[in-house]
């Protein structure tokens, strides 16, 4: 079994860096974040240039915009209604705290208890915020890793806890600022890997990772 690092580093030379996450301002990677919960990447997309054609992705913008509206711009993203909340939410809480700026100057832990009291942020969603907007070193878990894990032999289930895997990530690599691009590395990595070769029904022709593999398909 390959160590953590060394799947990050099987990734990245298969797969190449990743330069995530797609955002022209940290709160465009806060409002896509908030979005991409529950759909696809590409519905975001769609959803985000309805935000940036409309001038929409400030804070105070989205704080001002009328719930229809919002509601409206933001449909190709899916629980439209709910994540319009979640939007005005998130921006009130970065306002009120200061600004983006100003949050990226707090200590991380007490940053991360503070997000997820923001109705409709979750533990991903607060560790996307911290990793790619906030700059902090906050390793983000998704199906992908619980996924790609399991099938390496890394967890003993597919259902271990969100803290249980992210734990396990920040063991071997520690949270700290040197590490910043590994994660965010790493995390897009594992992302495209599990898009192309590590699918629910794994496609596991020339997979980078198949000698370690528990789950191939001959």
């Amino acid at each position: 079994m390959k160590s953590i690092t060394e799947i990050y580093k099987v990734l990245l030379k298969t797969y190449g860096k990743q330069n995530w996450w797609p955002a022209d301002t940290p709160f465009e990677v806060c409002v896509g974040a908030v979005l991409t919960q529950n759909t696809n990447w590409k519905n975001v997309e769609k959803a985000v240039e309805n935000l940036k054609r409309e001038n929409l992705l400030t804070p105070e913008a989205v704080l001002s915009c009328p719930n229809g509206k919002l509601q409206e711009l933001i449909k190709p993203a899916g629980f439209f209604r709910q994540k319009a909340g979640y939007l005005k939410n998130l921006s009130r809480f970065i306002l009120e705290n200061g600004g983006i700026e100003e949050l990226k100057k707090r200590e991380k832990e007490e940053l991360r208890k503070e997000l997820l009291k923001v109705k409709g942020i979750g533990k991903e969603t607060a560790d996307s915020i911290l990793l790619y907007a906030l700059d902090k070193p906050s390793f983000v878990v998704d199906a992908y890793t619980k996924r790609l894990f399991y099938r390496l032999g890394i967890t003993e289930t597919e259902k271990l806890s969100y803290e249980a895997v992210k734990s396990l990530v920040e063991s071997e690599i520690p949270p700290v600022e040197e590490n910043l691009e590994v994660y965010r590395e790493l995390h897009a990595l594992i992302v495209e890997h599990s898009k192309t070769k590590c699918r629910k029904r794994p496609n596991c022709k020339n997979c980078p990772l198949s000698l370690d593999c528990l789950s191939k398909i001959d």
